[in-house]
């Protein structure tokens, strides 16, 4: 597996932990580390997004919210939520990330982690954002 295929990975898990506890996030992040032994550029990688998307969760799920038709962003399952955080994240924030391959590595993870109708689901809703929200040029 690519090293940031796996930090993605990493980074949809510690959301979700993040998601359903009501802990300190450096302690999540910290505990989870001990446990999951990676290379220092997936753990940096992974740092990097969940960080980030904490960081502007906020902006990101008024994003994902405005993309969704008749989709509260408390109503979506935790899965299918914390990849279109991550993958928006990606798409909106950071410069050196190709929008195909955002959406491509998050549909990846919700056909992984998901239920059938993940991938479908989480591919329409960052088509949106992309098309609508995105200013990367490819």
């Amino acid at each position: 597996m690519r090293k940031r295929t796996r930090a993605r990975e990493c980074a949809l898990q510690l959301l979700y932990a993040a998601d359903l506890r009501n802990e300190d996030i450096g302690e999540i992040i910290r505990n989870y580390w001990l446990v999951q032994q990676e290379e220092a550029e997936v753990k940096t990688f992974c740092n990097r997004l969940v960080l980030g998307v904490l960081e502007k969760m906020p902006e990101i799920d008024s994003r994902i919210t405005q993309h969704t038709d008749n989709w509260r962003i408390e109503r979506m399952a935790v899965i299918d939520r914390n990849i279109i955080r991550l993958a928006t994240y990606e798409l909106v924030f950071t410069e050196d990330i190709p929008p195909k391959v955002s959406i491509n590595e998050a549909v990846e993870l919700a056909k992984k982690y998901g239920d059938d109708e993940s991938g479908r689901f989480v591919n329409g809703v960052l088509d949106k954002i992309n098309k609508i929200e995105c200013k990367k040029q490819e």
